[in-house]
């Protein structure tokens, strides 16, 4: 059976979508920390189970009869991210999985300004460590991000943000069809993979003009200061902790962690990747 952690989530949502495309209902499974979210799949003949990252015993039924389980980074701040993610991995290995797969990121690295980089990482450390054969999964920046900033920018035509760099903005669909492919064929992506990213980075600046094009009005960069943005953020209502995690972002973007590319998304999934203008025009639509 191929498992599927966070199949609630954006990711996890697609990733089983296409798996359903590919192999019958019978041979999946998912791990949801709320089955009642997962309803849906269960009518379509999913198997559905209940599993927590941070109750690790409870991992095991939701794991039983695993072939290969693809292990969705825990969405998680702060010291309990590895700690989830380690748990998952090892109950994956303790149910049997012939594969482990797990959803890491491009900038994975110890030394990342971003706190979820050294988590990934960290992740794919453990991972090597179990002695099963497994996939880190090297996903680009999520496109979706973006969407953050959006509102904003069509409301008051700046685009004000702190200094960033180039960024690997690549589409959760693409994302989640290279899963879908790495669970079910051998030999496709092993180990750590190259970076899983759409054909070109992109800065704020890039933004700023492909939204002006979009809408048809002039859409202005704006560099703030680190600190004047946070101030900015927190008084619109963003907590200050969100705040400065957000931070971290930019600081690790301008740093130049993200401005990687490669051809092994389009190769796995054998088309073209979704752009980021794509991904702008549909969310300028539903705005």
């Amino acid at each position: 059976m191929l498992i599927v952690t966070g199949a609630t989530g954006r990711l996890g949502t697609l990733i089983v979508d296409r798996l359903l495309e590919r192999v019958p209902a019978d041979r999946i499974g998912v791990s949801v920390r709320d089955a009642s979210r997962a309803t849906g799949l269960a009518e379509r003949g999913v198997r559905v189970r209940e599993g927590d990252f941070t109750e690790p015993d409870g991992l095991t039924h939701a794991f039983e009869g695993a072939e290969r389980v693809l292990v969705v980074s825990a969405a998680i701040r702060g010291g309990g991210a590895l700690a989830a993610n380690a748990a998952a991995v090892d109950a994956a290995r303790a149910a049997g999985a012939r594969r482990v797969l797990y959803t890491s990121h491009q900038a994975a690295s110890p030394t990342s300004l971003f706190p979820p980089q050294p988590v990934h990482a960290a992740t794919e450390e453990h991972l090597k460590r179990q002695g099963v054969p497994y996939t880190a999964l090297r996903n680009g920046f999520y496109a979706s991000t973006l969407s953050l900033y959006l509102r904003a920018a069509l409301e008051s035509g700046t685009l004000a943000l702190p200094q960033d760099g180039p960024v690997s903005w690549t589409a959760h669909e693409d994302l989640a069809e290279a899963a879908a492919v790495a669970l079910t064929e051998d030999g496709v992506l092993d180990g750590i993979t190259p970076p899983l990213t759409a054909r070109r980075t992109l800065d704020f600046a890039g933004v700023a003009a492909i939204l002006s094009r979009i809408t048809g009005r002039t859409i202005t960069r704006v560099v703030l200061d680190d600190d004047a943005w946070v101030s900015a953020a927190v008084a619109g209502g963003m907590p200050r902790p969100a705040a400065e995690f957000a931070l971290t972002m930019f600081a690790a973007a301008r740093n130049g962690e993200f401005d990687v590319t490669g051809p092994a998304l389009e190769d796995v999934i054998g088309h073209r990747a979704k752009s980021v203008e794509e991904v702008l025009e549909e969310a300028v639509r539903a705005w």
